[in-house]
């Protein structure tokens, strides 16, 4: 297990990830997962999470 303490540039590399923000607004609608798989049904699903 990585310490974030110990390697300070991990958790740079994280806040600079895509999926991150993605994660934390889904996370703020109370949502675990995807319920679809494939990059373009994911994308028509988390358009409908932003836009509700």
């Amino acid at each position: 297990m990585i310490r974030i303490d110990e390697h300070p540039e991990k958790m740079r590399q994280r806040r600079e990830t895509v999926e991150h923000p993605f994660g934390t607004m889904k996370a703020r609608m109370e949502a675990t997962h995807f319920l679809m798989k494939t990059l373009p049904r994911v994308a028509s699903e988390m358009a409908l999470h932003v836009l509700a």
